[in-house]
């Protein structure tokens, strides 16, 4: 394995290798019986964790998903409530 030099990249794409959710201390969890579809949390997710699929929010991507519950926020039905995760969880 190469070592990288002062965080250089050195590989396209390699930044998908690194599976950054574990940071997260705050979950999303979404109520898809509430959700209308509206895919706002989608537009607004930084780190793009929420899959859309033939216009249908698809589950958020724990791999990748940090917390921000910006789609939480944004969303104008409340259908996305933020709960604290536990290590136990993160770590299945």
């Amino acid at each position: 394995m190469n070592k990288a030099i002062g965080g250089k990249i050195t590989t396209a794409g390699s930044s998908a290798a690194f599976k950054t959710g574990n940071w997260r201390t705050f979950k999303p969890n979404w109520d898809k019986k509430r959700c209308i579809q509206c895919l706002i949390c989608g537009v607004y997710c930084p780190e793009a964790c929420i899959p859309v699929k033939n216009d249908q929010k698809r589950e958020t991507d724990f791999d990748y998903c940090k917390g921000c519950v910006i789609c939480a926020q944004v969303c104008p039905v409340k259908c996305i409530k933020i709960e604290k995760e536990c290590d136990e969880e993160k770590n299945k």
